[in-house]
This record gives C-alpha cells, sequence and structure tokens, in this order.
C-alpha cells in the first residue's frame, strides 16, 4: 500500500497560479526599477495609451517647430547684422551729398560713393552659413545684384534691373496654421539706395558732370535734389531693418512658447510612463517576499503526506 501526499491537485493548482502571479509582478517590478518606465509595451499603459501618444506627439511637433524658428531666428539676426550695415552706407550716401552741397566742393563725393556702392553690392549679395544667397529669396543660388560696377549700372535703364532676386521671401512655420515672413529680398532692401547712386553716377558722365572739385548752378541743384532722394532711400533700409526686427522678436517669442509648450508635454509623458522610483523599489522588495513565501508554501505542500499525520503504534504485553 501507498501512502501518498495528502496535498490535493486543486491545491496544487491554485498554489501555481498564484507562483505565476507573484512571478509577474516581480518580473514587472523589476522591469520598472531598472527602465524606470511603468511598462515597454502599450498594453503596460492600459487606457493611458492614447494620452501617453497624444503628449509624445505633441512634444515631438513642438520641438520641430522649435528647431526651424531658431533657424529662421539665426536668419533673422544675419539679416539684421547686414540691413545696419546698409543702413550705415545710407546715411554715409546722404551725408557725402549734403556735404558737397554744403563745401560747394565735389571733390570727395564720386569716390565716396563708389566705396558706399562696392560696399552695398557686397552687402545685399551676402551669403549665409549654408553658402545661400541671403537676400535671393527664393532664387538663393544666384546673386541677387548682377550690376557690381559703375559702368553696369549706367547701362540699366533703372536700378530695380540691377537686381536679380527671387520673387518669394523664405517663411517659417512656428506653429500649427501659423507662418511667419522672415526672408528679406534684396530689392526691397536696396533699390532706393541704388536708384540714388545711378542717379548721381549717371549726371557725373552726363553733359552736365563731372562732379568733382569746386561746384554751382545746375551741379549744385542737382545734388541739393539728391538730398532728400538719399534721405528717402536711407528711410526705406531702415523701414526693412525695423521689419526684420519685429519678425527677430516674434520668432523670440514663438520659441519661448514652442520650449514652454514642449516641456509641458513632456512633463505630461512623463507623468504617464516613469515610475515613482521609490514606490517601485518598495514593489519589488515586496513582490520578491510574496513569490519567496509563495514558494516556501508550495514546497510544503508537496511534501506533506499522511506519514506526518500518523502517530507510533503503542505495542502493549
Amino acid at each position: 500500500m501507498t501512502i501518498d501526499r495528502i496535498s490535493t491537485n486543486m491545491q496544487a493548482q491554485y498554489m501555481m497560479n498564484e507562483l505565476s502571479v507573484a512571478s509577474a509582478k516581480l518580473d514587472q517590478s523589476q522591469q520598472q526599477v531598472s527602465s524606470g518606465k511603468v511598462a515597454n509595451d502599450y498594453a503596460g499603459y492600459g487606457d493611458k495609451t492614447a494620452a501617453l501618444e497624444a503628449a509624445r506627439s505633441a512634444a515631438t511637433r513642438a520641438d520641430a517647430y522649435k528647431t526651424a524658428t531658431q533657424s529662421a531666428l539665426d536668419q533673422a539676426n544675419l539679416q539684421d547684422t547686414q540691413l545696419n550695415t546698409l543702413s550705415d552706407l545710407s546715411n554715409q550716401l546722404r551725408q557725402a551729398v549734403t556735404t558737397a552741397v554744403a563745401d560747394g566742393d565735389a571733390s570727395s563725393l564720386m569716390p565716396s560713393v563708389q566705396s558706399i556702392f562696392d560696399q552695398a553690392v557686397q552687402v545685399l549679395n551676402s551669403k549665409d552659413s549654408s553658402g545661400n544667397y541671403l537676400f535671393g529669396g527664393d532664387k538663393n543660388n544666384t546673386a541677387p545684384v548682377t550690376a557690381t560696377t559703375f559702368s553696369a549700372l549706367q547701362a540699366l535703364p533703372s536700378a530695380s534691373n540691377a537686381f536679380a532676386n527671387g520673387t518669394v521671401a523664405a517663411s517659417v512655420n512656428v506653429a500649427d496654421g501659423e507662418t511667419v515672413k522672415v526672408g528679406v529680398l534684396a530689392s526691397d532692401a536696396g533699390t532706393k539706395l541704388l536708384q540714388t547712386i545711378k542717379d548721381i553716377v549717371d549726371y557725373d558722365a552726363s553733359a552736365g558732370g563731372p562732379l568733382t572739385g569746386t561746384i554751382s548752378g545746375a551741379k549744385s541743384n542737382f545734388l541739393s535734389g539728391e538730398i532728400q532722394t538719399a534721405t528717402t532711400a536711407a528711410q526705406s533700409v531702415n523701414d526693412v531693418l525695423a521689419t526684420n526686427g519685429a519678425v527677430y522678436n516674434r520668432l523670440k517669442g514663438a520659441i519661448d512658447h514652442q520650449t514652454t509648450l514642449s516641456s509641458l508635454y513632456q512633463g505630461f509623458t512623463s507623468d504617464i510612463e516613469n515610475v515613482d522610483m521609490a514606490q517601485a523599489i518598495t514593489n519589488l522588495n515586496q513582490n520578491q517576499t510574496a513569490l519567496q513565501a509563495a514558494l516556501k508554501v508550495t514546497s510544503q505542500l508537496n511534501s506533506v503526506s499522511l506519514l506526518n499525520y500518523m502517530s507510533n503504534p503503542t505495542i502493549t504485553g
């Protein structure tokens, strides 16, 4: 006769189930402590999965807008530097003409105009860090100003013909449905300045010229009229400069907003997917204890038999 263990099949199945549950909880706790995340798949987040993905997507979108806006901000900053130089050149031209009229002496006028022209062309044909023409618009692989000498400028019917830039300035999306025009076209910034220079160069080469030495009469009258033309040209450059400054400030504000949104959405994501590490460690210790207890009970059940409950027989004489 065999004396079997007295633990029932039902008890064994129950304890095996408890072992499985305890082992699963321990695995989950270990994964959370090692990764710092609540789960490593969507199933572990349950009904929070949709909110998690929405927050992740929004954070990624905000970061993408921020990257694009930062690039645009860098462009606006570079444009500001070049436009300030162009503004200074415009004021130098106005001052050179004013001084010639006031002194009645144009001896230094044309050399000054030549220098201003050369520097203005250099500014308007400047490139960004990628080698693209800064003021080229949608034709940023072509030099915006094609007339780079006095003779080339004189040959044109108008200064506007000196420009070969595109017609569409660069823009950037800073948010869903919000676009900011960033680029400045060379023709918008420099046409009036180059036209003033062309007027002076054309007069200097005409029968009324040259504009040199002592001036009076028609020469003085012509240059007096050019003072206002040069002033208007300088104001035109300053208007473009001011607009660029406003764009810079708008982009700066957009980046601040994008940074705030990114931090907010990343916070949402973190709240959902990151574990409370102190609580996770506590859970790990508890689950280790629970598993050890289940293993011990199961082991004890498997070793119990009727012999444990049978007393030695008493022999009487």
